[in-house]
């Protein structure tokens, strides 16, 4: 069975932070960074190469795989920013109409930059994703 490959790796958030190119990209993510602390009450810890992850949780699927994920985290991609919602958007949908400008996909939130969007209900998303996630697997 095939083993994850975004996984916690010890290597420095502050450092990885401080190499992105943008400074723009470098201040939201101190801002997504407070937020998602305040939100878990975890630490920002990598997950992998470019993922920033809060808490964590086991899960184990039907046909046997298992593994760890973070309850929530973001990525600073070039393209644009990635918040994961683990639990995906289904329950959302209200949320999500008064978020801003943003797409998503199966459990990304993708934007481009933090004042594209409604950062109350930005925070509301990632608190109820986590709450669920908790009751999920914890």
């Amino acid at each position: 069975m095939a083993t994850n490959k975004t996984v916690p790796t010890g290597a420095s958030v502050a450092e990885f932070i401080r190499n992105l190119d943008l400074s723009q990209r470098r201040e939201d993510c101190k801002v997504i960074m407070r937020m998602m602390r305040k939100i878990t009450g975890h630490r920002p810890v990598m997950w992998g190469d470019s993922l920033i992850g809060y808490g964590k949780y086991h899960y184990v699927y039907e046909s046997g795989r298992k593994g760890d994920a973070c309850l929530t985290g973001f990525s600073p991609r070039k393209q644009s920013m990635v918040i994961y919602i683990m639990p995906g958007f289904k329950s959302y949908s209200a949320l999500l109409k008064k978020l801003g400008k943003h797409k998503t996909s199966t459990s990304c939130l993708y934007f481009n930059k933090l004042a594209d969007l409604d950062l109350q209900v930005l925070e509301k998303l990632i608190e109820k994703s986590v709450v669920e996630m908790r009751k999920r697997y914890q």
